[in-house]
């Protein structure tokens, strides 16, 4: 008799196992045919408007979200993530492409994104906190020094980098919170180094301009710079050199400006119409070098909350603080400053006892002025309009190497409620919140040759 109910078990779950492989097929043939309307769709769409085409749907988050759909594991019904709210809970899967991304963003999410080398036990040589804030809605991307002095567990006081290397990303999360007002952190993503060598070959190159001329060699690491001055194509070995360039008494600082500008390359080269046909082999490359603890939900709802952010939503910021005294090393940097504190408060959500104080007088700030109008003087010229304004911290800087038709106005800090203020002053000024500009100014007014169109001064 036992025998006979062994035989009856094997029997069922053998047809069990042929009823599981049935709907496999039956799921990747209804997706094969989502996916060939898709395509059908879009060739049909390109024929008939080309331009209002690219405008609605070559934005990357949407067209990744739809192939890391295609690629991920079948996304189920239920999800116990706490930072997700279902869209639509009678949606099929089968209708994926059709219907959308099924899950939002429920609350603001911290991820911890951290660049690593090639082997797993390597330092983390990027660092950046990314906070998707659904309420505002924003998106701040702050860029953490890896050689800012921190007090690791047993260690004692060392670089912020090597918490990777000793404990892993969830013992870097740990290290990060607790150093930056113990602000919580929800998620890891790291990312090999190699990846981007590939990224950049896959796409052809990225344009970039590089501010100088780069030559340099360190025979340690195996590395190997020289890139001339000027707009470029980079391939992803001459990316790599671009991010990696490290020459000056400024530590990692000038090296997180020139990363912020890969990264701005990076996005318009992938927002391309040209990279579409593309996606399938970035999406492997990214796949075979990402390690993350977020679901393929939360990664679906992150995209969809991407795509819906204008580039004004975009904060890039860096933390601040002062080169340290106390290291041997002259380009550490130290993490413990009050502007630290309010960063943290203002766009992170933490909140400390006189972190946020009383906003300065736009008239007080330090403003750094940077000719990019390819006329001589003009740094000086505005910079006395601004004295004669009441501005008291205004200082010319070095001139631009390449010349730019509009004016920005770097928020260097993320101020960009003053940088706004500055705007109507100036009657000019494209508002950019990101790093990029003198690291000593909160506001950098990089003139443009719109400058003159307007009448100057």
């Amino acid at each position: 008799m036992m025998r006979g109910l062994e035989q009856v078990d094997k029997r069922l779950r053998q047809r069990l196992q042929e009823v599981q492989a049935i709907e496999v097929r039956r799921s990747l043939s209804v997706t094969r045919r989502n996916f060939s309307s898709f395509r059908r769709w879009l060739w049909f769409q390109m024929r008939r408007n080309r331009l209002l085409f690219w405008i609605g749907v070559v934005n990357l988050s949407i067209l990744l979200g739809a192939m890391v759909a295609l690629l991920l594991p079948i996304w189920s019904e239920r999800t116990s993530s706490d930072l997700l709210s279902r869209q639509n809970s009678q949606q099929p899967r089968s209708n994926f492409l059709r219907n959308g991304l099924p899950y939002n963003l429920s609350r603001p999410v911290n991820i911890l994104v951290l660049g690593i080398e090639s082997s797993s036990t390597g330092t983390s040589d990027t660092m950046l906190l990314v906070r998707f804030n659904p309420d505002r809605p924003a998106i701040r991307v702050l860029s953490i020094p890896k050689d800012s002095q921190v007090v690791l567990p047993k260690i004692g006081l060392d670089k912020i980098s090597r918490a990777y290397a000793l404990g892993g990303a969830p013992f870097a999360a740990r290290v990060v919170s607790r150093t930056l007002n113990n602000v919580p952190i929800d998620r890891y993503l790291t990312i090999n180094a190699d990846a981007l060598r590939q990224l950049v070959d896959r796409m052809g190159g990225i344009e970039v301009f590089v501010p100088q001329k780069m030559a340099y060699q360190d025979r340690t690491q195996q590395l190997q710079i020289d890139l001339e001055r000027g707009w470029q194509t980079l391939n992803g070995e001459q990316a790599e050199q671009f991010a990696r360039f490290r020459a000056s008494n400024m530590g990692d600082l000038d090296r997180i400006q020139r990363q912020q500008m890969l990264i701005a390359a990076l996005r318009d080269r992938l927002t391309s119409p040209a990279i579409l046909p593309q996606l399938p082999e970035i999406l492997k490359i990214m796949q075979t070098a990402v390690e993350t603890n977020l679901s393929p939900e939360e990664i679906r709802a992150i995209a969809l909350f991407s795509v819906q952010m204008k580039p004004e939503h975009w904060q890039m910021l860096l933390l601040p603080g002062d080169l340290s005294p106390y290291s041997q090393d002259p380009s550490s940097y130290w993490l413990y400053t009050s502007a630290q504190d309010q960063i943290m408060s203002r766009y992170f959500g933490t909140f400390t006892i006189g972190a946020v104080p009383k906003p300065k007088p736009l008239t007080s700030l330090k403003i750094a002025v940077q000719n990019a109008s390819g006329k001589p003087q003009v740094s000086q010229k505005i910079v006395r309009y601004l004295k004669q304004k009441g501005f008291t911290n205004v200082y010319p800087i070095a001139d631009w190497s390449d010349v730019q038709r509009q004016t920005n106005i770097i928020a260097q800090r993320g101020d960009t409620e003053a940088a706004t203020q500055l705007q109507q002053i100036l009657g000019v000024g494209h508002i950019e919140a990101a790093a990029i500009g003198d690291l000593e100014s909160s506001l950098t007014i990089r003139v443009g040759k719109d400058w003159y169109s307007t009448g100057g001064f």
